[in-house]
């Protein structure tokens, strides 16, 4: 089976405008997070969904020039667009990732996508967000490629569309589902970037380890945060701030 991860990246988020091309140590953010996914075992392409829209453009042009594979479509029905990279990828398993996470650890993906693939019966949808036991900017969800094509065909609402897999996880009369928990679970941190303080935040992390360790682990960030007890204080306002519920699957409230 071939497993493809997607990653969907738009220039245009509200919040943090251009937040995954933003640069730290002179390469952009969307740079680490393709690195650090391509060291995956598990994984045989990634891909990035992006927008037809002009203001995407450069993101289109820098996977492009990494010599990855680029699809375009729908800014607003995310589900259509990972549908139609998944069929331009031949994909039979998929893992949707977001661009907002360039801290994101191969070793979680490849436990979602090895959990989904040697499922017996077959899962088909498999998550490590709900409930949240991990840092938000960890997350992976797995998805069988049949799955995301029958959601792709009978997803009508706006959630559905624009968060990718309500309808699996919605529907667990029709859907296999399994929910991966941390054990203990690790609480209080957010390492995804929406806002600048999380960019002030993830900045520090990276320009702290990656000139060490490229292949830093989830665990040497816990452990750098343990010598910097303030940093994690960055954006702890962030969590404070009411934000919308789009989905139960606990990640963060912004379309990427």
């Amino acid at each position: 089976m071939k497993t493809v991860v997607i990653i969907q990246a738009r220039m245009t988020s509200s919040r943090l405008p251009g937040k995954v091309l933003k640069q730290v140590l002179g390469r952009p953010l969307l740079a680490y997070q393709l690195e650090r996914v391509g060291r995956c075992r598990t994984v045989d392409e990634i891909v990035v969904a992006t927008t037809v829209n002009a203001t995407d453009d450069p993101v289109a042009e820098f996977v492009e020039g990494a010599g990855l594979r680029v699809w375009r479509g729908s800014e607003a029905d995310v589900l259509s667009r990972y549908a139609e990279a998944a069929d331009m990828a031949a994909a039979d398993l998929v893992v949707r990732l977001t661009a907002d996470c360039p801290l994101i650890d191969p070793a979680l993906v490849d436990q979602v996508v090895e959990t989904l693939r040697d499922s017996n019966p077959p899962l088909d949808y498999v998550s490590n967000t709900t409930p949240r036991t991990l840092p938000m900017g960890l997350d992976a969800e797995g998805i069988r490629g049949t799955a995301l094509m029958a959601a792709h065909r009978e997803a009508g609402a706006r959630q559905e569309r624009e968060h990718v897999t309500p309808f699996l996880y919605n529907n667990k009369d029709r859907f296999a589902c399994r929910y991966l928990l941390h054990e203990p679970p690790i609480t209080g941190h957010r390492w995804t970037v929406d806002h600048p303080e999380d960019f002030e935040l993830v900045r520090r992390i990276l320009e702290t380890l990656y000139p060490v360790n490229p292949a830093f682990t989830y665990q040497d960030v816990l452990a750098l945060l343990e010598q910097h007890p303030d940093w994690p204080l960055i954006n702890r306002g962030v969590y404070e701030r009411p934000q919308p519920v789009k989905n139960d699957s606990g990640a963060y409230p912004e379309q990427a």
